[in-house]
């Protein structure tokens, strides 16, 4: 069930017996924005780490023992044309205790987080601030150490050069970080509790009514209910994009990023699910098993899709110079499904894959919450388990071919290993 908390708040209740412990996910959604992506992530720490009445983390760790030993988190990631800053607790049900509340406390945890922060005369307390600001940017230093990580964001910002907030990662950049405060992220702070649209879920074994009772008392205001959409799309190009960067490493990295033209579950998405499968997304792929293994030239090599964006990524560590032939390699296997080349053992190697890992994903209630949400967004485009496993498994060869013949390249982004001196 729903209810309605404010205009534009809403909190959903998914009542089973299926979890021994109870998940609640509050999400805070907007629009992706290059000017609050750093903003958002900062402000997530800052509430993450403490509160006007738990005002440092023994004080957070106490409350939370107080709730069986309830955890707490919080994070943000983005989709498509929206970004969220997500609150997350898991805790033990009321059921399997003696005369308890946990559910009661964890509200009124929520409650003291999210209306209660470390704010005093219109900023958070310096010492956190300063505090979570220095660990923000020693992560967002590291990501360069990570080669992995780095070429993925860097052909991410080569893919998507017509939009500047769709270029940045999601949990933001080192430069707009140093121009903020703690009077700045205590002013967004306020903006964020007043715009974003809130979607509160509550799933496990749960009395309905008592739930929406519970957080009925969370003091939200109304704000506006519409959201814009969802997909971003940006349109193929003839020129293919490219860019080299060169560090003394012993794996270079090459990274390709195609143009799809497919999103969250339209009339191709399950033809793209088998493709991208069949492609570089499993253990027996043609990546895989012929770039890798079989030609011994990478590393690795896989294959990944964005359905919010209609973007496919192909990532590889191999030898520098082996770049050429890797390129070939990979625009080989594309071609060879293109013409249909997929013997019958792919496809069902492929289905048998998708099918268990939608299953897996019905046994975890994070993912199951996603899914509620995503339904909630588009709801002409939702899917019951048995809809999904049947619209996957009744995927043609043909069909295949068809999504691979739309598939473009657009960017090429190739971090090369320089030779290391001894």
């Amino acid at each position: 069930m729903s209810a309605t908390l404010a205009k534009g708040v809403h909190l959903h209740v998914i009542p089973t017996e299926k979890y021994k412990t109870v998940r609640i996910l509050v999400r805070f959604n907007t629009l992706l924005d290059r000017k609050t992506i750093t903003k958002r992530t900062l402000l997530s720490s800052l509430l993450e780490t403490n509160s006007l009445h738990y005002p440092d983390q023994v004080k957070l760790s106490e409350a939370l023992a107080e709730l069986y030993g309830a955890s707490f988190g919080l994070n943000v990631n983005k989709k498509g044309n929206h970004h969220w800053l997500n609150i997350s607790m898991n805790l033990v049900n009321d059921k399997y205790l003696e005369d308890s509340h946990v559910m009661a406390g964890a509200v009124n945890f929520i409650n003291e987080i999210l209306f209660h922060p470390n704010i005093t005369a219109g900023a958070f307390d310096q010492e956190t601030f300063v505090r979570e600001k220095e660990n923000l940017a020693s992560y967002l230093e590291s990501i360069n150490e990570d080669k992995q990580t780095y070429a993925s964001l860097a052909l991410q910002n080569l893919y998507f050069n017509q939009s500047e907030n769709q270029r940045i990662p999601s949990f933001g950049t080192l430069e707009d970080l140093e121009a903020e405060t703690a009077e700045s992220i205590a002013e967004y702070y306020q903006r964020m509790m007043k715009e974003d649209k809130v979607d509160i879920f509550v799933i496990g074994d749960v009395k309905e009514e008592e739930v929406v009772g519970l957080f009925k008392q969370l003091p939200f205001a109304d704000r506006e209910e519409g959201m814009g959409a969802i997909f971003y799309e940006q349109p193929a190009r003839n020129v293919i994009e490219e860019r080299l960067e060169q560090e003394p490493l012993a794996q270079s990295k090459l990274n390709l990023g195609y143009h799809t033209d497919v999103y969250y579950e339209d009339e191709n998405y399950f033809a793209l699910q088998v493709f991208n499968g069949i492609f570089g997304g499993f253990a027996h792929s043609k990546l895989f098993m012929n770039v890798r293994e079989k030609e011994n030239l990478a590393y690795y090599a896989s294959s990944s899709i964005d359905t919010f964006r209609g973007f496919l990524t192909v990532q590889t560590g191999i030898d520098g110079k082996n770049r050429n032939q890797v390129l070939h390699l990979v625009s080989k296997e594309l071609d060879n499904i293109r013409s249909g080349k997929i013997t019958e053992l792919e496809m069902q190697q492929t289905k048998a894959m998708l099918k268990n890992q939608y299953l897996l994903a019905q046994d975890n209630s994070g993912a199951v919450l996603e899914k509620e949400y995503l339904h909630i967004l588009m709801p002409a485009r939702y899917q019951t388990a048995d809809e999904w496993i049947r619209q996957m498994e009744a995927v043609t060869i043909e069909q295949v071919q068809e999504v691979a013949k739309g598939i473009q390249l657009q960017a090429i982004f190739f971090l090369e290993g320089e030779t290391i001196d001894e």
